[in-house]
Order: structure tokens, then C-alpha cells, then sequence
């Protein structure tokens, strides 16, 4: 008969418990795993996979009770990882929704919006779209594999129970949200710019010609070529978002570089 004391079913627990907080925090949180189309058991059984195959190679745990205050606090200290590492992976598709949305108001359809339940707020359909777009480029280049190997190197930097956080690792993930803007207006910025140059000569074309009725033929004109715009604008997508991806895996790495506890 097989006996198992106390101590080894604690260490049993832990050792995959708090790799597991680590894991289930990171797929709440990320954009591809988090989808709210994607079922809770899903999400659960996919991180309790990875916990199994992680354990064994993680370094000494800490000996620390299970049930214990101290125990909460390295579950609270994993969850913030797992939550700091998805939000990067949710400002790089937040580049391509706000890309989108500025396309979108250039064109003329600003209205066409729709009820998006993983938001919990309305959406532009070209905006979803391109999310969509994103999203399948995403599994095309291998992403997604590439950020669960960042996720499981994070427990050698990171390992559990370090005690303290770099504060200046949250304050560079805070500026790296302006990543939403500057990418996001570079992507849509060669339609952005082409639509406003056609509303500018719409608006000089009005005031030399007032008896045009420019209204009826501003937004056809606007639509038309936007939408030519987004068709050329998509042969090079794949090249742009394969460089925002690599970007955003190197910041990954630089944040999860920089959590780790000064001295």
C-alpha cells in the first residue's frame, strides 16, 4: 500500500497550484485565450495542461504553508504576472482595432458599429474585421506558441515566491499602452491621409462650385476610395503586423526582465 504524508501531498499541491494561478491568469487576460467565445473549461483544462507539463521544471519552490497568508501572497504575485504578461498581447491587437476606428471615421462609417460581447461595448465593424484578420495572422505566424515559451521561460526569471516586484516594470507597461496610438495611427495613416486629402478638395470643389451638391457625392467618393485604399493597404498587413508581433514578444521579454525585484 502506498502511503503519502502531509508534506509531500503540500508539496505536491503547491508546486503545481501556484504555476497554475501563474497560467489561468495569463489566458483570462490575453486577447486570443480570453475571447469570450472561448469556454471557461477550455481556458481551465488548457492551464491545468501547461501547469502539469511546467512543474517539473521549475526551480526550488519555497517552503511555505498552503494554507497560509504567505501562500495568498505569492498567488496574488503570480495572478499580477500572468495579467501583466496578457495585457501586452492586448495592446498589440488593440493597435489594429484603433487603426480601425480611424479608417473608419475617414470613410464615413463611424455608424456602422455593432455590440461586440468580449468588449462589452459597441465596435466598428471595420475595426472588428481587422481584429479577426489580426487574430488568424496571429496563429499563421506561430504566436501563439511563441508567447506560451515566453510564459513558461517567465518562471526562470521570475520564479515563484521573489518576494517584491520592479516598480518600474508597471510604469513601463502603463507607457507602452501609447503603442495603442502611435502604431495604430501609422498603420491607418496612408488611408487616414489619402481621405483627408480627397475631403480637402471636396471642401475647396464646395466653395467654387456651390450649386454641387457635395454631400451626394462626398461620401460615395469617400467610401469608394477607402475601400480601394484598404485593398492595397491589405497586400502589405501581413509584413506590418509580422513586425508588430515581433515587437510586442521582445517587449514581453523586457518587462518580464524588468518585474523582477531589484538588488
Amino acid at each position: 500500500m502506498v502511503e503519502v504524508t502531509f508534506d509531500q501531498l503540500q508539496g505536491w499541491l503547491i508546486t503545481f497550484l501556484w504555476p497554475f494561478v501563474r497560467l489561468t491568469a495569463f489566458l483570462m487576460a490575453a486577447p486570443l485565450w480570453g475571447h469570450s467565445s472561448v469556454p471557461r473549461q477550455a481556458k481551465i483544462s488548457l492551464a491545468l495542461v501547461l501547469a502539469i507539463v511546467i512543474s517539473p521544471t521549475l526551480p526550488p519552490l519555497p517552503a511555505v504553508p498552503i494554507v497560509s497568508w504567505a501562500s495568498l501572497g505569492i498567488m496574488v504575485e503570480q495572478m499580477l504576472i500572468g495579467i501583466a504578461i496578457g495585457l501586452v498581447m492586448r495592446v498589440v491587437l488593440a493597435v489594429v482595432m484603433a487603426a480601425g476606428e480611424y479608417i473608419s471615421l475617414q470613410m464615413g462609417l463611424g455608424f456602422a458599429t455593432f455590440f461586440a460581447p468580449d468588449l462589452g461595448a459597441s465596435s466598428m465593424v471595420l475595426s472588428r474585421f481587422l481584429y479577426m484578420i489580426t487574430l488568424l495572422l496571429l496563429l499563421a505566424f506561430n504566436g501563439h506558441l511563441i508567447v506560451i515559451e515566453i510564459l513558461a521561460n517567465s518562471f526562470t526569471t521570475l520564479p515563484i515566491g521573489m518576494g517584491g516586484f520592479n516598480p518600474d516594470a508597471f510604469v513601463m507597461l502603463a507607457r507602452y499602452g501609447s503603442t495603442i496610438f502611435s502604431a495604430g495611427l501609422l498603420l491607418a495613416l496612408p488611408v487616414v491621409a489619402s481621405l483627408l486629402i480627397i475631403n480637402l478638395s471636396l471642401g475647396i470643389l464646395n466653395r467654387a462650385a456651390p450649386q454641387l451638391t457635395i454631400f451626394s457625392i462626398g461620401f460615395p467618393m469617400t467610401l469608394t476610395v477607402g475601400l480601394i485604399l484598404l485593398m492595397v493597404l491589405m497586400l502589405d498587413l501581413g509584413r506590418y503586423l509580422e513586425g508588430l508581433f515581433s515587437r510586442g514578444f521582445v517587449f514581453m521579454q523586457e518587462l518580464i526582465a524588468m518585474m523582477a525585484p531589484l538588488g
